[in-house]
């Protein structure tokens, strides 16, 4: 977004949602930076400053506004659309790079220099990755002790602070409040029980169309990794220090998520990935408007508005769904994805019996997928499965492993941050891995928003429907009017179909 005055003051004295996250605003006069939404009086002109983030805002000077609570706002939805390099920088700060493996990390995974790093993030955000991850560890750091009982030194380090000192410092500059008067304003809010466990609201744009998130989700839940019970999804979660566990309930403006985590160091990122699964960055007015204007889509737009696009927590575990997938139906895919797990378990849990037990003891009756969610398997694990437990052609086997040796290996790369267009080079350079389901992987992994699947039946069923193009050649041509939102027209046409 430019950052034109007249276009933001207007946003500002309108108080228009739809900008929170896309720009912030700062009062020279009061001092303090809110979201353009904002329910105070609006400023007047000579006293306002726009800034393209937090960091920005808070290398001015200013601290954020208690009341709009600035950094709670929905993330700007340029970060899902751009695949340039400010757009991957963005994605991986906000998954936590910076925090864990520092600014030489962060360039070293874009393969730019630190300094052209800082220079290319300053000149369009305002600030440098430094100064955007700091942004975000206070963000962290509020919610933590908004929501815990845990010590400050605690939440210091769990939030990515090098030191307690750092963290007060960095807490009284953003919100001009020493940490134990945050603790104290939250009045009577009630602390999270139980060790790990955070309770906090991911806002988004509305409109939300969560049954049709649950709707896509529950068809495609896998016992003991993730489900949709009772308006709620649960799924369990690989993060970078440790496992984690989250529910997530749409409601009216947010979504209510509970975290428990074994390492809280990984709020971050969980929160990154939960928002990224979700796709409650996007800014569904821009993308309902553009395929309203196309009459074919016009009715399902107005009776179904602000439909997401459905993401993934974990790159690898997208890319063996979709290897799975190819070709079969929905339930098939589900099945055997379920046996390959079940016999995960069923190793795991006779390596641990025979760990436990004492000689000449016999093996317990391995379970079922069952008890806590989990994340899906690690590459690491799918190559240590034997050819029995895989339940499924040789060679579609032989296509998963490829995938997992290629990921250990480090030649496939499948984070938020990566090139799109290298990744899917790579991709189909993988034997087995055809242009489905590089481009399948595109748009749920890697979040492409402009891919359709012109190629997959149920796209083809669901233009049918809709008296569209149904055959692969007239249908991409005819789909060049719904750029660059043809990932969210598949998921039309899935649901049409």
């Amino acid at each position: 977004m430019e950052m034109d005055f007249e276009r933001c003051y207007r946003a500002v004295d309108s108080r228009d949602q739809r900008f929170d996250g896309w720009f912030y605003t700062g009062v020279t006069s009061t001092g303090i930076y809110c979201r353009p939404s904002c329910p105070a009086i609006t400023p007047k002109r000579q006293n306002v400053r726009f800034f393209p983030s937090a960091a920005a805002a808070q290398g001015a000077g200013l601290r954020a506004c208690r009341r709009c609570r600035p950094d709670a706002a929905p993330g700007s939805p340029q970060w899902d659309v751009r695949a340039d390099v400010v757009g991957r920088a963005m994605r991986l700060i906000a998954d936590g790079v910076v925090d864990r493996a520092g600014v030489p990390g962060l360039a070293s995974r874009l393969g730019y220099t630190e300094r052209h790093l800082h220079r290319m993030l300053s000149a369009e955000m305002g600030a440098g990755p430094l100064a955007l991850a700091r942004a975000q560890r206070a963000q962290t750091a509020r919610i933590l002790i908004e929501t815990t009982d845990l010590g400050m030194a605690e939440i210091a380090f769990a939030a990515g602070f090098g030191s307690v000192r750092q963290f007060n410092d960095t807490l009284r500059e953003v919100y001009a409040s020493a940490p134990s008067e945050l603790r104290t304003a939250r009045g009577r809010q009630p602390a999270a029980t139980g060790a790990g466990t955070i309770t906090l609201r991911l806002a988004y744009r509305p409109p939300l169309h969560a049954r049709a998130l649950l709707d896509f989700l529950a068809v495609r839940a896998l016992p003991g990794v993730d489900e949709v019970r009772d308006g709620t999804y649960r799924r369990g979660l690989r993060l970078p220090h440790g496992t984690g566990e989250v529910a997530l309930t749409p409601a009216d403006g947010h979504v209510a998520a509970t975290l428990r985590l074994t390492d809280l160091r990984d709020l971050a990122p969980a929160v990154a990935r939960c928002r990224r699964l979700l796709d409650l960055d996007a800014d569904p007015t821009a993308i309902d408007a553009t395929l309203a204007a196309d009459p074919a889509l016009a009715r399902a737009v107005a009776t179904e508005p602000g439909v997401r696009l459905p993401r993934a927590v974990d790159g690898f575990e997208m890319t063996v769904r979709a290897v799975v997938g190819q070709q079969i139906a929905v339930s098939a895919a589900r099945t055997t994805l379920t046996r390959l797990l079940l016999t995960h378990q069923v190793d795991h849990e006779v390596d641990r019996a025979d760990g436990d037990r004492t000689p000449g003891q016999p093996h317990d009756q391995p379970g079922s997928v069952a008890g806590p969610l989990r994340g899906f398997l690690s590459a690491e694990e799918l190559l240590g499965l034997p050819d029995s437990g895989f339940g499924m052609p040789s060679a579609r086997r032989e296509t998963l492993r490829g995938v997992a040796r290629a990921v250990v290996g480090g030649d496939l790369d499948l984070a938020p941050g990566v090139d799109r267009e290298e990744a899917v080079r790579r991709l189909l350079a993988l034997p087995g891995i055809g242009p489905w389901t590089a481009n399948y992987l595109a748009m749920r992994a890697l979040g492409d928003p402009d891919i359709l699947l012109s190629t997959d039946l149920a796209v083809r069923r669901g233009a049918a429907a809709l008296g569209l193009p149904d055959t692969q050649k007239t249908l991409d041509g005819y789909a060049d009017r719904w750029r660059p939102w043809r990932s969210y027209a598949t998921i039309r046409l899935w649901r049409a179909a």
